[in-house]
């Protein structure tokens, strides 16, 4: 990582749909529509968390970037876990005899490659010799981005769903409400229903809302291969009306582009479910100066050289923490949060 260029941490909360659960059901979640929920007082971000007891449930994440921090918790209940990155796997556990602090560090590595990565990360549940249950729990985590060279200064600008450079195909209604960026939402549950943006900028930053009526949605980013999201909430049952995140959620991602106009576009895919996809607002940042990164191959980009032991590949150091740097260290960086963001 170019520790002199404009560097931020990219936060990633349980409920962005940029992470991917293959079972939701094998996780329980705190209900953001419940009339207890609170999370300007909730020792978790955004108050919500992903919590399993089920052995071999995952969540994956793909991203760019030279460093990453996965947060959870640790205590009597909980058992051992799999960090998968690309092709290394490492193994370690998040038992304690009491209860951790908070934000309680999983995993953390400052060294790999500026590179596309695939993160999974399994639940082992309590493996021989290990003292504590099979939960596992995941609340946040974050990787590191350059948004523009030594130097440079950066910008963000939030565009509405309701700004006129958007342009929408398809049945799209109006969702008013105190908690969307500007105080609404355009949705959908129209099946290919699609909205297109033209923009300038070196990292672009989708948000929108979480529902079980939610489902599949592609975006497809200058023309090149589409990818795939889940708008779900993942808790409240399957398909059911409750459980809804109206506070914003990540929906699409990404950084390292080069100056010039960019193009994204969005399809739901409402399917058979007929199921909804809403758009809140997207944050473009503009730098004064572009630099993208050029990307390596990959191949030496995971967390270790090891395959499988908690211990193999650590270099001595205990802990989660595979690199000295301490995740907050980086200068110049920039912590970016979704409603920091937001706000500009």
């Amino acid at each position: 990582m170019d520790s002199s260029a404009l560097n931020a941490n990219i936060t990633v909360d349980d409920f962005d749909s940029v992470v991917s659960y293959p079972d939701q059901s094998a996780w329980i979640t705190p209900d953001p529509s419940s009339a207890d929920y609170h999370p300007e007082s909730s020792p978790w971000l955004l108050g919500t968390f992903h919590k399993t007891n089920t052995i071999n449930a995952s969540v994956s994440l793909n991203f760019t970037g030279p460093a990453l921090y996965i947060y959870g918790f640790s205590g009597p209940e909980y058992g051992s876990y799999e960090v998968q990155l690309d092709s290394s796997s490492v193994v370690f556990s998040a038992y304690a005899s009491s209860n951790g602090s908070l934000p309680h560090l999983l995993f953390g590595e400052s060294n790999l490659t500026y590179d596309n990565h695939e993160l999974t990360i399994r639940n082992l549940g309590a493996l021989n010799g290990d003292g504590g249950g099979n939960s596992l729990l995941f609340d946040f985590l974050k990787f590191t981005v350059q948004l523009a060279p030594a130097g440079a200064s950066v910008s963000n600008t939030t565009i509405q769903e309701n700004d006129p450079s958007l342009t929408y195909s398809g049945d799209w209604n109006t969702n008013m409400s105190g908690n969307f960026s500007g105080g609404g939402s355009s949705f959908t549950n129209e099946d290919n229903a699609s909205v297109s943006f033209p923009f300038n900028g070196s990292a672009i930053y989708v948000f929108g809302d979480k529902k079980n009526d939610h489902g599949l949605y592609t975006v497809i980013l200058d023309n090149g291969t589409e990818q795939v999201f889940d708008g779900v909430s993942g808790c409240g049952g399957v398909f059911g009306q409750t459980c809804e995140q109206q506070q914003p959620t990540l929906a699409y991602f990404a950084s390292n582009l080069a100056q010039g106009e960019h193009s994204l576009k969005i399809f739901n895919l409402a399917g058979v479910n007929q199921s909804y996809f809403d758009l809140d607002s997207i944050v473009l940042t503009i730098p004064s100066s572009y630099a993208p990164r050029s990307l390596t191959n990959g191949s030496d980009s995971g967390p270790s050289a090891s395959s499988s032991s908690g211990s193999s590949g650590m270099n001595g150091m205990n802990g989660a923490l595979r690199s000295p740097t301490y995740p907050f260290s980086f200068l110049p960086l920039l912590i970016f949060s979704i409603a920091w963001l937001l706000k500009l």
